[in-house]
């Protein structure tokens, strides 16, 4: 049971807005807290927040609907689970402008960017209708592997998560609740930067959507398997939550490793509009495969 009620770390009204809560208060909080530290747990449990960051929040660059209420259950099921939770990992999608996602990359036969959320095919590219302003070979050749792999078709996004900017930080009261659970169990939180490489999307935390050079981060997906039981949330389902899971469940297939020590949080993460029956057609796979699918309310460690 822990002395520090759960409103006195996080703030539900400052969800997706500045922490008028000071890091050194919850190290002050943590200090009457007796908790076991991590490295005494018999189940090693990593949680995994997938870019649970300013610009996926409402009001931010590329807000995703739900993603405040995303929040709240997710750090509410922290708090009911400071004791369980081993570690907690964090990816934070970081990007520069100049990206082959963004609108500065390609510019139309009359001189035009692309507005944000215009699909980029590859017959428009060959045809000339968009032209790559930097890598031209590379984006080609990036635009037609995607279609013949089957990925998602790159979407220009709009500016987020810009290096520097205050989009690229971590969501103020999820990471309240990280720190607090840091300082309480004793344990580092781990970092995990993705998605600078310029000229590819990188959905998952994993590897790139697709890339000529052998980029798989092989190191981290050994080290999140060897937990005994994974838990994963964030923003967006359709995308980087989707992605990450299907890069881990293939992992584990080939290692002859079980899905079924992957959980992921549904009530704490949400699609990005118009992807919803594609998201939940993917989810279902995962399921068939292992995966646990489970309401954070429903889930007891």
């Amino acid at each position: 049971m822990l002395q520090t009620k759960y409103e006195e770390i996080v703030r539900v009204d400052e969800i997706g807005k500045a922490s008028s809560r000071d890091v050194n208060d919850l190290f002050q909080f943590a200090k009457k807290e007796r908790l076991s530290p991590a490295n005494t747990d018999e189940k090693r449990v990593l949680l995994l927040g997938i870019d649970i960051q300013n610009d996926f929040l409402e009001g931010g660059s590329l807000g995703v609907p739900g993603s405040k209420e995303d929040v709240k259950n997710l750090t509410k099921f922290i708090y009911r689970n400071m004791d369980r939770i081993t570690q907690i990992a964090v990816s934070l999608d970081t990007h520069q402008p100049m990206q082959i996602f963004h609108s500065e990359w390609w510019r139309d036969e009359n001189g035009n960017f692309p507005e944000p959320f215009t699909i980029i095919l590859a017959e428009d590219v060959k045809k000339g209708k968009w032209i790559p302003q930097a890598f031209p070979e590379k984006s080609v050749d990036y635009v037609v592997q995607l279609e013949r792999a089957g990925k998602k078709q790159l979407c220009i996004w709009p500016y987020h998560c810009i290096e520097g900017t205050y989009g690229v930080g971590l969501e103020s009261q999820f990471a309240n609740i990280v720190y607090f659970h840091s300082f309480v169990r004793k344990t580092s939180v781990k970092r995990i930067v993705k998605g600078n490489v310029p000229a590819t999307e990188m959905y998952g935390i994993f590897r790139p959507e697709y890339s000529k050079e052998e980029m798989t981060n092989t190191k981290l997906l050994t080290e999140v398997a060897a937990f005994d039981q994974i838990l994963i949330a964030g923003e967006a389902k359709s995308h980087c939550v989707l992605e990450s899971v299907a890069q881990l469940v293939e992992f584990f297939e080939e290692k002859g490793i079980s899905p079924s020590k992957i959980t992921v949080l549904d009530d704490c993460m949400s699609p990005i509009p118009g992807y919803e029956q594609s998201t939940e057609e993917a989810y279902q796979r995962f399921q068939e495969a292992g995966v646990q699918i489970i309401p954070s309310k429903q889930l007891i460690l």
